[in-house]
């Protein structure tokens, strides 16, 4: 088990993936300090885990209060509302020696801009998106890509380690974690748009879906992808319980496909297309489903 610090940790956003990530700190005895824009999710939190979670009045309170605090916020502009808000949002919490990491997926813009905004408060900042959706972040074994100051990284890494089964520094350059999400993001996203399309294909030719699953986790395509999703869009009822909601995969995907025209990239086709039909499964109102139901989408558009 990872260290445990006897200070409280700090937890700004309790959504789908930082309500996991909180309640698998506490479950290591670590106190915290949360808070979460609708708080119900709080008390919730706090009634899990009586006497260890403290519910703090702001987001600035929360930094205030400790010395390292996490912030996992699901869109950009959730993010830059909560740090950004005067008096009472997280930059306003920040003084001399405080560690600020974000875990949210957002532009590589974003995450400079708050990394010097806490670094100019005498803070210390990092960026640290996740590769992972509900069951790994409620399980701590989410996958970190981090950079920022080296010492706060080091000061951080028992939580790393209590959250997640592994965590790659990438070094001081913020920026460079994102860079690295969005590619994971666009590959994960493209690779379940296929899955759709390969499933979709089984069943016009004549073919068992669930077989074709069955054969594919057998051989060199088995992976928790297809283990998981395969099976649930197999069915004659497909299932889209959402673990990763496709609103926010096709904002990764879009973003990804920005920085790759923005880097010169040869070609993003695949993302491209992968982008048109999720945009495409969001106008059916798949936006809140998980990313799986991109395949509602390319069933659609290939009957």
């Amino acid at each position: 088990m990872a260290d445990v610090r006897s200070e409280p940790v700090g937890f700004i956003g309790l959504g789908i993936m930082g309500a996991g990530m909180a309640g698998v700190l506490a479950k290591t005895g670590r106190n915290l300090v949360v808070w979460n824009r609708s708080p119900e999710k709080s008390d919730a939190l706090s009634a899990e885990f009586p006497g260890q979670i403290t519910i703090a009045a702001s987001a600035a309170d929360v930094v205030k209060a400790c010395g390292l605090t996490f912030s996992m916020l699901s869109t950009p502009a959730a993010a830059a509302a909560v740090f950004d808000a005067p008096e009472v949002g997280t930059l306003a919490g920040v003084s001399a020696g405080k560690i600020v990491v974000d875990c949210a997926t957002l532009q590589e813009e974003d995450m400079q801009r708050m990394g010097a905004a806490v670094t100019a408060a005498g803070g210390k900042f990092l960026e640290a998106p996740v590769s992972g959706t509900k069951g790994p972040a409620a399980t701590g074994t989410l996958i970190f890509m981090v950079t920022g100051d080296e010492s706060a990284f080091t000061e951080a890494t028992p939580e790393f380690e209590a959250m997640g089964k592994a965590t790659h520094y990438l070094g001081a350059d913020v920026g460079a974690a994102t860079r690295m999400k969005l590619c994971v993001n666009m590959v994960m996203g493209v690779f379940m748009a296929g899955l759709g399309e390969g499933i979709h294909l089984a069943e016009k030719l004549d073919l068992e879906k669930a077989k074709l699953v069955e054969i594919l986790t057998q051989g060199a395509m088995g992976c928790v992808l297809v283990n998981v999703k395969g099976p649930k869009c197999a069915l004659e009822e497909r299932n889209h319980a959402p673990n990763f909601p496709l609103k926010h995969a096709q904002k990764d995907v879009s973003f990804a496909i920005a920085a790759g025209q923005a880097a010169g990239a040869n070609t993003m086709a695949t993302a491209e297309a992968t982008n048109k039909e999720m945009l495409k499964a969001m106008e059916m109102g798949f936006g809140d489903q998980d990313f799986s139901s991109v395949i509602e989408a390319v069933m659609d558009s290939q009957s």
